[in-house]
């Protein structure tokens, strides 16, 4: 029972990355119907902004962690925010009304672009960071097994749920998630009521790549390694999570990040780590077999 409940903690903690990253997958389809594969290459460039602004704030002698991991954030998410707003510009904005394969081939070119970019700016190598946030709580111990759910863990999980919360807030009762959610049924009618549909997207983008960057600081806390390759192999797990729980919605892109961690770090613990992954794209074959819209997507109904 300790051991399961401490690959709950970490499974939780995984899944809540993911979740993030997938939220910006689930919100970009939602509006525009198009998957943004550079979306997971937005992560890392967030990561390596995140490395980049703590070593030189560092550097300065600006010691005081709670401070200096504000800034990190706050600088990360505004830079990483104008990657995304980039994308969109150059990727999606010229294609959007060409044939469905344009945006998604010029997606993929877009992540290979960023990751040979980043590749080149910073090295091949692995980045580390020395352990920031440290410490931790015992939550029980039995036959010398300790039970901790360590503070980074504790943060990664509560900065999500918060997230969610006001993200969700968002969409719902503001006028951004007004217009979002009108450009989602009918981007023409809502043009014709007046909602700035460029404007509109192009904040929907800023907005999946600022949450990307948090997904990326982190990442960067907890592993306390990244590198130029980490964001094409979260960024088909988010995607992954993103379809499992239902492209389109935001609590279940949440969700399917959920699900997918829970996966992979039980599959590790308690069978061989080398089939995680498949055991991750094992239940999402199985999801979509049985409810091909994912756990909590809607059918999409043809307009005639």
């Amino acid at each position: 029972m300790e051991y399961f409940l401490q690959q709950l903690i970490n499974g939780l903690t995984l899944g809540s990355i993911y979740g993030l990253i997938a939220i910006g997958y689930t919100m970009v389809y939602g509006i525009i119907g198009m998957i943004n594969f550079a979306h997971g290459d937005i992560f890392m460039i967030g990561a390596f902004i995140a490395l980049i602004t703590f070593l030189v704030l560092m550097s300065i002698g600006l010691t005081f962690i709670p401070l200096a991991l504000f800034i990190v954030l706050i600088v990360s998410m505004f830079i990483t925010a104008a990657y995304g707003w980039t994308v969109e510009r150059l990727a999606y904005r010229p294609l959007r009304e060409s044939f469905r394969l344009a945006p998604l081939i010029t997606a993929i070119g877009m992540s290979i672009f960023l990751q040979n970019y980043v590749m080149h700016a910073q090295g091949a190598r692995v980045k580390p960071l020395q352990p920031v946030i440290t410490g931790g709580y015992t939550i029980m111990e039995k036959d010398g097994f300790v039970v901790q759910i360590s503070n980074i863990q504790l943060l990664i999980i509560v900065v999500t749920i918060v997230l969610m919360a006001v993200f969700s807030w968002l969409i719902a009762k503001t006028p951004l998630g007004r217009a979002q959610r009108a450009c989602e049924q009918d981007r023409v009618m809502a043009a014709l009521c007046g909602v700035n549909v460029d404007r509109t997207i192009s904040l929907t983008f800023v907005i999946g790549a600022a949450l990307a960057a948090v997904a990326g600081l982190m990442f960067l806390l907890y592993y306390g390694v990244i590198d130029f390759y980490i964001g094409f192999i979260a960024g088909i797990k988010a995607f992954t999570a993103a379809v499992l729980g239902g492209i389109g919605s935001l609590p279940g892109a949440m969700l399917g990040g959920l699900i997918i961690g829970l996966i992979e770090t039980f599959w590790s613990a308690y069978f061989t780590i080398e089939y995680k992954d498949v055991a991750a794209f094992s239940m999402l074959a199985i999801v979509l077999i049985f409810l091909p819209s994912g756990l909590l997507g809607k059918p999409e109904v043809e307009k005639v």
